[in-house]
C-alpha cells in the first residue's frame, strides 16, 4: 500500500502530495489520527485529506484508515512462500497456511468496496424481481461456481452454476436484461468463459467477474472483482485463489443476504430445523 502511495507521487496535485508525504512519515499514526489533525499536519484542508484518499484509489477516508492500518500492522507478512520438493510435512503445513492467511489479509486491504457494493446490488435486484443468477467456471472455478450456486440456493435465491463450456453458451443466450451472471476464472483468460461472457453481456444481462486484474475478462465484465494472488501454477494447482474466489463468494453471499433482509430469517431457521432429522442426535 505505502508502494502504491509512493508510485503516485507524481500524479497527486500538490496539496494530495503533502498528505502522501504525512502518510509515508507516519503511516501508522495517519491511521489513527483524525481527519481535522491529519489536515493540521500537513497543511491542508479537511476536503484534500479526503481527496487524496479518492485519488489513490479508496472509497474515502475511513475505507484508507482501515487498510492502511491491516497494511501497517504487525504480524503475517504479505508474501508468497512456494513450497519446495525438499520441504518437510511441517514446513508444508506452515507455508500453505500462512500464504492462506496473507492472501486473505492482502484482500481485505486491497478489496473494492464499491466494485462488491455494486456486484451485491446487482444480485439483490435481480432476485427481487425474480430474474435468473447464474454462475460460469470451469475447472476449479467450476466447483467455485458449484459452491456459490448452494450459497445462494440456501437463501432463496434460484440459481444455477454451469461449469461445461457448452452448456455456459447456450445458457448465456438465454439471457436477457434483469438477468444477472457471475463468472469465475483464476486466469480470466479461458476462453469458453470469454465467450459466454461476451454473449450475456449482448443480450444486456448484467455480467459481474471474479477473476485477476488486467485480464480479458476482467475488461469484458461490467463489474469486475479483482482476486489477485502471486501463486506459482507450473508445478501446483491453484490453491490460495480458488479459496480466495470462495472468500469473495462468502462476501457477496453475505452482502445479499443483508439486502434481503428481515423475510430471510424464518426461512433459514426452517431450513435448519428441517434438516435436523438428518444428522445423528
Amino acid at each position: 500500500m505505502l508502494d502504491r502511495i509512493k508510485a503516485s507521487l507524481p500524479s497527486l496535485a500538490p496539496a494530495e502530495q503533502r498528505v502522501a508525504q504525512l502518510v509515508l512519515s507516519d503511516a501508522r499514526s495517519f491511521a489513527n489520527l483524525p481527519v481535522s489533525e491529519l489536515a493540521a499536519r500537513a497543511g491542508v484542508s479537511k476536503p484534500t485529506v479526503v481527496r487524496f484518499c479518492r485519488s489513490i484509489g479508496y472509497d474515502g477516508l475511513s475505507d484508507f484508515k482501515l487498510k492502511l492500518a491491516g497494511s501497517v500492522s504487525e504480524g503475517v507478512p504479505f508474501i508468497h512462500r512456494s513450497v519446495d520438493p525438499d520441504d518437510k510435512t511441517g514446513d508444508v503445513v506452515v507455508k500453505v497456511i500462512d500464504n492462506t492467511v496473507a492472501a486473505f489479509l492482502k484482500y481485505r486491504n486491497d478489496a473494492s468496496a464499491h466494485a462488491i457494493e455494486k456486484a451485491s446490488e446487482a444480485l439483490a435486484s435481480t432476485f427481487k424481481t425474480g430474474r435468473r443468477i447464474e454462475f460460469f467456471g470451469v475447472g476449479n472455478s467450476g466447483i467455485v461456481a458449484q459452491d456459490a450456486q448452494h450459497k445462494f440456493f440456501r437463501l432463496g435465491v434460484t440459481s444455477i452454476a454451469y461449469s461445461d463450456g457448452h452448456m455456459q453458451v447456450m445458457s448465456a443466450s438465454l439471457l436477457g436484461p434483469g438477468d444477472c451472471v457471475v463468472i469465475i476464472s483464476n486466469s480470466g483468460r479461458t476462453r469458453d468463459l470469454m465467450d459466454a461472457t461476451d454473449i450475456a453481456r449482448k443480450n444486456g444481462a448484467t455480467t459481474i467477474a471474479i477473476t485477476a486484474s488486467g485480464s480479458p475478462l476482467a475488461s469484458a465484465a461490467q463489474i469486475h472483482l479483482a482476486a489477485d494472488h502471486p501463486e506459482g501454477y507450473d508445478r501446483y494447482s491453484p490453491m490460495v485463489s480458488r479459496l480466495m474466489h470462495l472468500l469473495i463468494i462468502d462476501i457477496l453471499a453475505t452482502c445479499v443476504a443483508l439486502r434481503i433482509g428481515a423475510p430471510l430469517q424464518p426461512m433459514l431457521k426452517e431450513i435448519k430445523n428441517n434438516l435436523r432429522t438428518k444428522r445423528y442426535a
